[in-house]
């Protein structure tokens, strides 16, 4: 057995004398930096493999170390290497994303407790975001209470969320990992196999732990992404990125407040009042993600050159990426679903909160195209995410769909727009973007009689509708 377990490092203390320790610490070749927790490299901005420590595995690994830090720096290698869980090792995620959050963003911000100003702000935006709301859809408030959370606290909420997105993915990567060698291999290979799987968990656990820290510094809100990531019910800002987000805006910082706050209260008013919307989106992903085809012979390559002492192979194999989406009429029509309910969603939410803010904010337009850049371009997480998952979740169309929101407003009112909702085939598809005049003046359905119809669907026999009966009842008139 070597006397390096497996090359990895010790998770990093912050030198008491500040910049000068950091120096004196990569001068001596002990630690490995606070971006590079587990001794990993290959991670979204921590340089590439090696770093201090990288000739010398004993050094990185014992360095100038009192009993208590290596009891820890076992613990830990212990705990990668016994977990025998799902495809992501979270806890893992969850350590590290924590970690990232500590380091702070690259402008030097730190992560604070919120403090009850904040707090009192927040929830004094969305209050009145929801009264703006009132006049611009008739959806109700799906805000049950307004919550100012910290980076660390928005990691811990987000977590289950991003575990439900990325853990389609992750499957795959595990099952094909046994699947690359040849039968008659797989028996002698147990142990090794079961060894990669525990490295393959810890070593997702560890990306997606470092992306969720990264977008953790950036989000403003529980819905930046276009998806349900928090709690129900709870409309939440980040007030350190939200300051950050105006900074140089020269927008005020309460406009600005108020204006994400527009965005999170409809987001909210969305999801809460469409039942289907969350597992329809979710639903989507894990469809686009199951129709991706892990890249075997990259792995095959990583398989065959693997080395115990060298797990940064499955790291990096992971970091550049094995996933090839499969060009198949049912891969495109699981990528033209999603991406156009993306859209979908976002173009009703700028459309629904330029409504309500235009004639209340003197920065409304302002703040709506940089919003829509932001969207547009994402950040370095959103990147790894593209990487990791083999998606982009972004909403390539918003202008379109915002302008057929729009346009359903001034033709159908705030009710008939909004009634699409009721069901997802109801909805603008992709050629609906394309062609957004044609749909609007599309003859409109009446919803009166599906919304008696699904109302009193549980009267039926064993719960289903007698359809005859309905028939009959509506006698053929399509008018209230």
């Amino acid at each position: 057995m070597s006397d390096t377990p497996f090359g990895f490092g010790l998770p990093p203390e912050e030198p008491e004398d500040g910049d000068e320790g950091k120096k004196k610490d990569q001068q001596s070749g002990g630690g490995q930096g606070p971006a590079n927790p587990l001794g990993f490299g290959g991670l979204p901005g921590a340089g590439g493999f090696g770093g201090p420590g990288a000739d010398n595995p004993l050094a990185a690994m014992f360095g100038s170390l009192n009993p208590t830090d290596l009891g820890a720096a076992f613990q830990q290698l212990g705990q990668m290497l016994s977990y025998e869980g799902g495809p992501v090792n979270w806890d893992m995620a969850k350590q590290i994303a924590r970690q990232t959050v500590a380091q702070g963003t690259p402008d030097g911000t730190k992560d604070a407790s919120v403090g009850p100003a904040e707090r009192r702000a927040v929830e004094e935006a969305v209050r009145l975001a929801d009264l703006w709301l009132d006049d611009a859809t008739s959806l109700p408030s799906g805000s049950a209470a307004a919550v100012a959370w910290s980076r660390a606290e928005w990691v811990e909420a987000t977590l289950p969320a991003w575990q439900e997105l990325v853990d389609p993915v992750a499957e795959r990567v595990g099952a094909a990992m046994g699947d690359v060698l040849p039968e008659e291999m797989q028996a002698m290979a147990g142990p090794l196999i079961g060894m990669m799987r525990s490295m393959g968990g810890a070593m997702f656990g560890t990306q997606i732990g470092q992306a969720v820290g990264v977008l953790a510094g950036e989000v403003v809100g529980s819905t930046d992404v276009g998806l349900p990531l928090g709690p129900a019910g709870k409309a939440a800002l980040l007030p350190a990125n939200v300051e950050a987000f105006g900074k140089d805006l020269s927008v005020p910082q309460e406009e600005v407040r108020l204006y994400l706050a527009l965005r999170e209260a409809a987001h909210q008013r969305l999801f809460a009042h469409v039942p289907w919307l969350r597992s329809h989106l979710f639903g989507a992903v894990d469809g686009y993600a199951r129709g991706i085809k892990v890249d075997t012979a990259k792995l095959e390559d990583v398989v065959g050159q693997f080395d115990p002492q060298n797990p940064e192979q499955l790291q990096d194999a992971l970091q550049q990426g094995m996933f090839q989406p499969e060009d198949t009429p049912e891969q495109k029509a699981a990528l033209a679903r999603l991406e156009t309910a993306l859209a979908l969603v976002e173009g009703w939410v700028d459309a629904v909160v330029h409504a309500a803010a235009k004639p209340r904010l003197s920065s409304a337009d302002a703040l709506r195209e940089t919003l829509r850049r932001r969207r547009a371009t994402g950040g370095p997480a959103e990147q790894t995410f593209a990487t990791l998952i083999g998606l982009e979740l972004r909403p390539r169309r918003l202008r379109d769909a915002s302008r057929l929101w729009a346009s359903l407003t001034d033709a159908r009112g705030v009710d008939g727009r909004d009634a699409l909702w009721h069901h997802p085939d109801m909805l603008p598809t992709a050629a609906d973007l394309d062609d957004p005049d044609g749909f609007v003046h599309r003859e409109q359905l009446d919803f009166s009689e599906l919304d008696k119809m699904l109302g009193e669907a549980a009267g039926g026999p064993e719960g289903k509708p007698d359809l005859r009966k309905k028939d009959d009842e509506a006698g053929g008139d399509d008018t209230e």
